[in-house]
């Protein structure tokens, strides 16, 4: 049987927290309150100068060709593609299985990430790129930031080692190198089960502006 007092302390404790919430619900409606009409307005348009501003660049980066995984055609596209866009995941391949699992997995997340463009490019048939960025191991990925090599995935060993990985395995090392932007639960799942997709960074991210 439970102490009378041990238990009167835990009622004590629970009680203590439950008027803390409530202590701060009430801020928060009397924020609100004080709010006048002027405020609401300012705070509306805000919001709406935000989505405009987001829907602007969207519409900049699917002209760009972000949303979709493509095929560069030569070397010197290669310059243009990655002067054109803030981030750029580079797949140089060849015709090989490994390269055609990366390209599966590369598909599902251009689709997912369009603050990013998703591209690919024939290795052997690129030897001036493939020597300058000393690509020797394909599959390799570039991982461009504002036109620079920033960092390489280079063949699955980051990826556990096999070409068993999952896509949200790949999603979290191009997160990790900051070239895609998500938060918390993968972009994948989420869409998977319904849920509005996180792809892009609801922060200052949203704002950093691609080249025109």
């Amino acid at each position: 049987m439970e102490n009378p007092k041990v238990q009167e302390i835990v009622e004590k404790q629970v009680l203590t927290v439950a008027k803390a919430v409530e202590d701060k619900i009430d801020e928060e409606i009397a924020a609100l309150d004080r709010l006048d009409h002027d405020d609401l307005e300012a705070l509306r348009e805000r919001r709406l100068q935000q989505m405009k501003k987001m829907a602007e660049k969207r519409s900049r980066w699917i002209a760009l060709g972000h949303g979709e995984y493509s095929e560069i055609a030569s070397e010197k596209d290669f310059f243009s593609v990655v002067k054109a866009s803030e981030r750029v995941v580079c797949h140089f391949y060849r015709e090989n299985w490994p390269c055609k699992v990366m390209d599966k997995h590369l598909g599902i997340l251009a689709k997912q990430h369009i603050e990013t463009r998703f591209v690919k490019l024939h290795a052997e048939k690129s030897p001036f790129l493939a020597e300058r960025l000393k690509i020797m191991v394909l599959p390799t990925l570039a991982l461009i930031k504002n036109a620079k090599v920033d960092d390489y995935l280079v063949g699955f060993d980051e990826l556990g080692g096999t070409d068993e990985f999952s896509t949200e395995e790949l999603e979290e090392r191009l997160a990790k190198a900051q070239v895609i932007f998500f938060e918390g639960e993968s972009s994948i799942n989420a869409s998977k089960s319904g849920k509005q997709t996180r792809s892009v960074r609801q922060s200052t991210n949203e704002d950093s502006s691609d080249s025109d």
